[in-house]
């Protein structure tokens, strides 16, 4: 399942990967950010830290590592990853997800 047209028009953001490995469409206000996220590749993310982030998976696998402790996440089931806690990511290709940052600035819109 594609996101609706209206979701794919919103802005990009600028992430460390090709529009080949995922796409991203966002809306960002004062209290934060919501991305919606498509990947097209298998992607794994280093463990690292930032503010706090909520997500859920629309379709898909993510299994992260928070704290220490890895668990895989399908359809349906939602994350919560507290702020300033190490964590690391590796997504499944064809994943489509929704993330949403307490930072409004996590990644800046693409120009």
């Amino acid at each position: 399942m594609d996101f609706p047209d209206f979701i794919q028009t919103m802005p990009a953001l600028d992430v460390p990967f090709d529009d080949t490995v995922v796409k991203t469409n966002a809306i960002r206000s004062d209290a934060g950010l919501v991305v919606f996220f498509t990947f097209f590749q298998d992607v794994s993310l280093p463990p690292h830290a930032h503010g706090p982030q909520w997500g859920t998976v629309v379709e898909g696998e993510i299994a992260l590592t928070i704290d220490g402790t890895r668990t895989v996440y399908g359809p349906g089931q939602s994350y919560d990853i507290p702020g300033g806690v190490e964590h690391a990511v590796a997504v499944k290709a064809g994943t489509k997800a929704i993330d949403v940052f307490a930072e409004a600035d996590r990644y800046p819109l693409r120009n």
